[in-house]
């Protein structure tokens, strides 16, 4: 790793908040039912995993899970910068398991995807993960193997810098989202693959007609003609789900302590199989410093989306002797994971009742048309921000009634599947329609945060605090699908499943690349890329935001630029179920071939 400035050190340390602080309290709180027992953590250089299955309670309800040294989460994993892991992993299940280091930089056959990098750890056996930590920030590991992600196999990563902190903070506490079915998760799969929306119960009703909250009667007739139902935000809902935090229910009500005054730096994790959920504090401001374990400059929000396997460090510092509640609602509004900041133990704050449910719109079917001239197609939705009509992110006026002013506007005709808008996907039943006017939507604060009223983190508001570790433009590009049939719940890449694929993604050794992902569909997909950083193609030059993870929202896209690294990585959609069925793909990366002397 390079040579950290001392001067560039302490200018970061002034943007992050002022001085480095030396002394911090545990990154744990407690659950009131729990006392004051703080969550297992391990440090060292020499560490053991088990594996097993066992019972679990949510919320008093007594289910299973796959447990990591008899917890949910799994240990805590403290670790140093520049120190060299061991991990034994001993699997006392009748079945296979593995374990991947998300967004840690491992050599590929330490990565832990079986069938790709390495073969599995089998029943009953033990195998050691060895690899030098070369990096610094929050991060998680968990499974990946069968369903045992959405089980419970997963825990949160801290690694600390070998040098000071750049942030500064008094108290930290790691907020862990995730969701938790009492329903096996086979089952799920398999009521998915045989009604769509089976797990919907917020359809619209003829009741919501007069409240003018949800679609008019003219923008009904228009989307059922197109088969299509606004309200299918989520495949997995909670009508199946209990959203958690730390392996909590919101009756648990996990808390973390505080002492007035201090800032508190709260790594939150969504290791949500199935959910994207959306953040805030009602009363204290956020400052996000990280996202998935990479330092960027401060920003100053009220809410944030935090998509599946994504990570954000934020400060906040309570200047009351109150309780706070963290609120993470399902980006459905189906539900919500729930925990408390406060001063003491038993200390509670009100919590806000579930706002109304978003809807897709025209731009969810990439059929946003309001870049195109007035008289030609209309405004591609009520939300949209116009000339002389701008809003900050979060911040949109209030909606005109119903969702989509051109639903059903005359003349409008326009081909759900058009292969000239990608020649590369293979036409098949697991692509139910191809964007016709995909658009960059990394400037908007995810479905449902347009009229909040409030502050709204977005992808471009994120800039990379260090200089990007490499600069060069990229020399050549690559455009990836994202398709799927909602109804038959089949998902792939460019068309295909990971079954029907007969090759994978190649790429050279060392060479600057640029990947757009084109969202063909009306579902959000949080895109992880194994073994790489990436940096999103916007922000000041040379200081690109760098994810390891990047939420594609409905008829959107997003591009990116990266240095690829010698193996097969890896590439699928973090949404568990998508990537189950075929949202899958390897990044095959070989050595640049020698130039002739």
């Amino acid at each position: 790793m390079k040579k950290i400035d001392r001067r560039r050190l302490l200018r970061n340390a002034a943007l992050l908040g002022g001085g480095l602080v030396a002394a911090r309290l545990p990154a744990w709180g407690a659950s009131p039912a729990a006392g004051l027992a703080a969550m297992p953590t391990l440090t060292g250089e020499d560490l053991k995993l088990t594996i097993e299955r066992g019972p679990w309670a949510i919320d008093g309800r007594r289910g299973g899970a796959v447990l990591i040294n008899g917890t949910l989460p799994g240990p805590l994993l403290r670790l140093k910068e520049g120190q060299r892991l061991r991990i034994a992993v001993e699997n006392r299940m009748d079945e296979e398991t593995s374990l991947h280091w998300h967004g840690i930089l491992t050599p590929v056959h330490m990565d832990g995807v079986p069938g790709i990098s390495f073969p599995g750890i089998a029943p009953h056996s033990t195998f050691v993960y060895e690899f030098p930590v070369i990096q610094s920030g929050t991060y998680w590991y968990h499974s990946h193997s069968g369903f045992q992600e959405l089980e419970g196999m997963f825990a949160p990563i801290i690694i600390d810098p070998k040098g000071l902190d750049p942030v500064a903070y008094d108290r930290e506490h790691v907020v862990m989202l995730s969701d938790y079915s009492f329903v096996p998760p086979a089952q799920v799969l398999k009521k998915l693959k045989q009604e769509g929306g089976v797990f919907n119960y917020q359809r619209q009703t003829l009741g919501g007609l007069p409240s003018g909250r949800d679609q008019t009667s003219r923008e009904r007739r228009a989307w059922a003609r197109m088969l299509m139902d606004p309200t299918d935000i989520s495949d997995v809902t909670g009508a199946v789900l209990s959203y958690l935090v730390n392996g909590h229910g919101p009756r648990d009500n996990w808390t973390g302590l505080f002492k007035r005054g201090e800032r508190l730096r709260l790594r939150f994790i969504n290791a949500g199989a199935q959910t994207i959920f959306n953040v805030r504090i009602p009363g204290l401001t956020l400052s996000v410093v990280a996202t998935d374990g990479q330092l960027g400059r401060p920003v100053e929000v009220d809410e944030f989306q935090i998509a599946n396997a994504e990570t954000y460090d934020v400060i906040v510092q309570p200047s009351e002797d109150k309780a706070f509640t963290i609120v993470a609602e399902a980006v459905d509004r189906s539900g919500m994971a729930r925990a408390t900041l406060a001063p003491r133990v038993g200390m509670v704050a009100p919590v806000p009742a579930l706002r109304p449910r978003p809807l897709d719109r025209m731009k969810d079917m990439g059929m946003d048309m309001s870049g195109m001239p007035h008289g030609q197609a209309g405004d591609g939705d009520s939300h949209s921000d116009h000339a002389g009509h701008a809003a900050e992110p979060g911040m949109s006026p209030p909606p005109v009634r119903g969702t989509d002013v051109m639903a059903d506007m005359p003349g409008m005709s326009m081909s759900m599947l058009d292969p000239l808008n990608a020649p590369q996907v293979k036409l098949a039943p697991g692509v139910q329609m191809i964007s016709p006017i995909p658009k960059d939507r990394t400037g908007e604060p995810g479905q449902g945060l347009e009229n909040v009223g409030h502050r709204v983190l977005v992808y471009r508001d994120l800039v990379a605090l260090e200089p990007n570790p490499d600069a060069r433009p990229p020399a050549r590009s690559v455009e990836i699908h994202l398709t799927g049939n909602m109804e038959r719940f089949i998902w792939g890449f460019d068309g295909r499943k990971y079954s029907e694929t007969t090759a994978p993604y190649m790429f050279r050794t060392g060479e600057r690349v640029r990947v757009t992902l084109v969202n063909d569909t009306m579902m959000s997909h949080p895109i992880h890329l194994h073994g790489h950083f990436f940096e999103l193609a916007h922000g000041p030059e040379g200081y690109h935001p760098r994810k390891h993870t990047i939420n594609v929202l409905p008829g959107g896209k997003v591009s990116w630029d990266f240095t690829p690294e010698a193996g097969d990585w890896a590439f699928h959609c973090h949404m568990f179920m998508h990537m189950a069925v075929g949202m899958f793909q390897v990044f095959a990366v070989r050595p640049m071939p020698e130039k002739d002397s």
